[in-house]
């Protein structure tokens, strides 16, 4: 079993910055991708940015630029670096964790950005 804990979300005024953090524990894979999604009031889930065990990211056009993605496998703990942040980027920011085709999630952060 996996279990998957974030943190970091909170209120934030439009142009500022957060960070989130989430760090696994149990029965993790030595390779696997840790990502984040987000999902706000009445759309679907979308992918934000994700990172392989190797470094390689990828990330939503609408925060290229502005988010970071980063992971530090000693700790099994993913980041999110949030800058210049828009009213859009208001959501439930979710961590995924990918693993021989498992996929595990968190409860869930809120992320409010106020205009």
């Amino acid at each position: 079993q996996v279990q998957l804990v974030e943190s970091g979300g909170g209120l934030v005024q439009a142009g500022g910055s957060l960070r989130l953090s989430c760090a696994a524990s149990g029965s993790i894979f030595r390779f696997n991708t840790m990502a984040w999604y987000r999902q706000a009031p009445g759309k679907e889930r979308e992918l934000v940015a994700s990172i392989s065990t190797g470094g390689r990211t990828n990330y939503a056009d609408s925060v290229k630029g502005r988010f970071t993605i980063s992971r530090d496998n000693a700790k099994i703990t993913v980041y999110l670096q949030m800058n210049s942040l828009k009213p859009e980027d208001t959501a439930v920011y979710y961590c995924n964790l990918l693993q021989s085709a498992n996929q595990y999630w968190g409860q869930g952060t809120q992320v409010t950005v106020s205009s």
